[in-house]
């Protein structure tokens, strides 16, 4: 049996990059990311000890086996995939890319779809001008330890004026707990181009001791004009440990719509960050989570305005339970010069035990006179009217509780651009909530 990694510097983070024959850059990017993680400290998400967490066990590489067809990849993955499976679909198992699938029409339009790694071979100058840009690899310990050590991963590139119509999808999947396993997604969109894009983590890993860590990143670069929508939906086992860094850069009048159901069963860090460069450039964040048994989780969403008429707005909603704890920030920035700007955010905490907690912490840093910036914030339990209202109708007073719960998390699970994953993400609700 191999031995986790728990400790690396910069001979191990280049010896990894040469072991790939990546380009010189990267190889000198890799040992300097590797350099960082033994001097850097570790975030410092509120209320939330992260040195008790096993974040030191990076894993070892455990590629997965190439296939040709959808009908030839394991089981476990097979039926985690929608029924759409569409014209476009990308498959990490463990420690690679096993499996890419990209219609022709698709190809002829100049759109790319690739792992990362073969990306660094084949699109180099690409990479190159946008790879750890927005998320930088000396932000703290974590960002040094992906940056060093990712793997796999899914490079998306949709030229100028392209509109894709059926949902780009990727699923990474980890079912070795000993793997490393930190995948990266990179989405350039073009000018005037239009891509969604549906991205699933998931992991089955039975009965283990080890702890898995999903250190993850994902950067979307959003060109004048284009529109990208970005769902994720995260369903690991509770020994997994999900880290999740999202970050979007959009140019004028570009657009980013975040769809995210934090579903993970362990503990878990995300920060998802849009960044409106550009002047017009708008953002629309709609988080979702749900707490149970002892988790312990961080859940930020950010707008920072720096271009002229942006516009922001985010909304999280997270159910607690059991013994959990969420800590949930909602954080706008008005740089000066940002004129016009307007962010708007809000966050719900829906709490279903006297035991659980949830923190809705909002935060406004304006620099600038003429905007406008608002939130609003609450926590507490089931409505108690709503509830005496169904009731009077027939309806158990369960059955009442769960209509409600799924009503308060309706306004992103029906946003989810592909039936069949709407559909799970139902399925991992209602476990959850059972």
């Amino acid at each position: 049996m191999s031995t986790p990694t728990t400790s690396f510097g910069r001979d191990a983070a280049a010896a990894i990059s040469r072991s790939k024959n990546e380009p010189a850059w990267l190889v000198a990017q890799r040992e300097e990311a590797g350099q960082l993680a033994t001097e850097l400290n570790l975030p410092k998400p509120e209320k939330l000890p992260l040195t008790r967490w096993t974040l030191d066990q990076y894993g070892v590489s455990r590629p997965g086996k190439n296939v040709a067809a959808v009908s030839e990849l394991p089981e476990a993955i097979k039926a985690l995939l929608p029924e759409e499976n569409g014209s476009a679909l990308i498959v990490q198992h463990n420690s690679s890319v096993i499996f890419t699938q990209l219609s022709e029409e698709l190809k002829a339009q100049g759109v790319i779809l690739t792992s990362l790694e073969e990306a660094a071979r084949s699109h180099e100058d690409l990479l190159r001008k946008h790879f750890m840009t927005a998320y930088a690899k000396d932000e703290h310990k974590l960002s040094a330890v992906h940056a060093a050590l990712w793997n796999g991963g899914v490079f998306l590139y949709v030229p100028r004026n392209v509109t894709i119509e059926e949902p780009i999808q990727a699923l990474l999947f980890a079912d070795d707990a000993e793997a490393t396993f930190m995948p990266h997604v990179l989405v350039i969109a073009e000018s005037n181009s239009r891509v969604s894009f549906v991205e699933q983590v998931a992991s089955s890993l039975g009965e283990t001791t080890s702890t898995l860590l999903h250190n993850s990143a994902v950067e979307v670069f959003a060109k004048s004009g284009s529109l990208v929508q970005y769902a994720a939906v995260h369903q690991m086992d509770n020994s997994a440990i999900d880290i999740s860094y999202r970050r979007a850069i959009l140019d004028n009048d570009a657009r980013i719509e975040w769809i995210v159901g934090d579903l993970h069963n362990g503990n878990s860090i995300t920060d998802t960050k849009s960044v409106l460069k550009g002047n017009g450039s708008t953002s629309d964040s709609k988080i979702i989570s749900i707490g149970t048994g002892n988790q312990r989780m961080s859940l930020t969403t950010q707008a920072v305005h720096f271009g002229r008429s942006t516009e922001s707005d985010m909304i999280t909603r997270a159910v607690m339970k059991d013994e959990s704890t969420a800590i949930i920030n909602g954080i706008t920035k008005i740089e000066k010069g940002a004129t016009k700007a307007n962010g708007q955010q809000t966050e719900k905490v829906l709490m279903l035990s006297p035991k659980a907690r949830g923190d809705a912490n909002p935060i406004l840093l304006i620099d600038e006179d003429d905007v406008k910036a608002g939130h609003a914030a609450s926590v507490g339990q089931v409505n108690a009217d709503q509830v005496y209202y169904l009731m009077s109708r027939g309806i158990s007073r369960k059955e009442a509780e769960r209509l409600i719960i799924h009503g308060f998390l309706d306004p992103v699970v029906s946003e989810i651009p592909l039936k069949g994953l709407r559909e799970q993400l139902h399925r991992i609700l209602e476990r959850k909530l059972g």
